[in-house]
Order: C-alpha cells, then sequence, then structure tokens
C-alpha cells in the first residue's frame, strides 16, 4: 500500500527527485575536488576550484539527466552554460548577501553550536529552490516543439 504510494510520488516528482539526488552528488563532487587539491593549494584557491568543478559538473547532469536537453548543439549548449553559471553567480551573491541580512534581522541563532545556521538552513532552501527554477524556466526550457512527459 505505501510502496504504491511512494512509487506514485516518485513517478509524479520525478524530475524534483533526480534534481536532489544529483544536488547530492553535485555537493560531494565539491567536496572531494576541495580536499583533494587542499593537500597542495591554498584554501581559497582549492574552495574556487572546487566550485569550478561542481558547477559544470551540475550543469552536464542536470542537462542531460533532469531535464533531458540533449538536442541544443555547440551553440545552444555554450549559451545554457553561460546562463548555468550566471544562474549560479545569482544564486551565490544571494546566498553570501543574505546571510548577513537574515542574521541581522535576528535569524542569528545557532544550532549545534553552528552560528547563524538558521538563517543558513533558510538560505540553503532560497538558492536550491531558485536554481531549480532557474533551469527549469530559463536554462533548460522546453521549446514549443520539444515534448517532456514527468518520469520519463
Amino acid at each position: 500500500m505505501y510502496t504504491q504510494k511512494i512509487r506514485g510520488l516518485l513517478l509524479e516528482y520525478h524530475e524534483q527527485v533526480v534534481y536532489l539526488v544529483f544536488g547530492v552528488a553535485t555537493t560531494l563532487v565539491n567536496w572531494i575536488v576541495y580536499t583533494a587539491l587542499l593537500m597542495v593549494l591554498s584554501l581559497t584557491v582549492s574552495q574556487a576550484i572546487a566550485w569550478l568543478v561542481a558547477v559544470v559538473f551540475a550543469f552536464f547532469v542536470n542537462k542531460i539527466y533532469v531535464f533531458k536537453k540533449t538536442e541544443t548543439g555547440l551553440a545552444g549548449t555554450l549559451k545554457e552554460l553561460v546562463l548555468f553559471f550566471g544562474a549560479r553567480i545569482a544564486s551565490g551573491v544571494i546566498e553570501i548577501g543574505g546571510l548577513p541580512l537574515l542574521v541581522g534581522l535576528g535569524l542569528d541563532q545557532a544550532v549545534f553550536g553552528i552560528e547563524g545556521a538558521v538563517a543558513k538552513a533558510i538560505l540553503s532552501v532560497v538558492v536550491i529552490v531558485s536554481n531549480y527554477f532557474f533551469s527549469k524556466f530559463i536554462i533548460f526550457r522546453k521549446s514549443s516543439g520539444e515534448q517532456g512527459s514527468p518520469g520519463k
């Protein structure tokens, strides 16, 4: 009974589930690259390269597996890549600028000893949701001739 209900929800929200799974994979890529580079490079350089590698990884898995856009050609792919990086930079600005704003508004509560954890958690949700909408409705939106069905 519950298995059928869960299966139905997974089919109905397939795109969102796959987006979240690859979001976790992207985070792992970021951490692995960061950790490996930290052995030979500075903190800032390691972080910058890890972010770059993770964004490129996220671009391709979102394009191919989440939003299933494979027919755009080189020019279309480059356009999507530029838009994707722009969206990630924009959401990064929201996250970086939003933290002091939310903390200043009183959301500075610590959780497990992490200062501003409530504000950081709120911003994480805002960034994930905004990145999804940027990707779905701007970067990888379906043209009028493209077919897309949930779970397929």
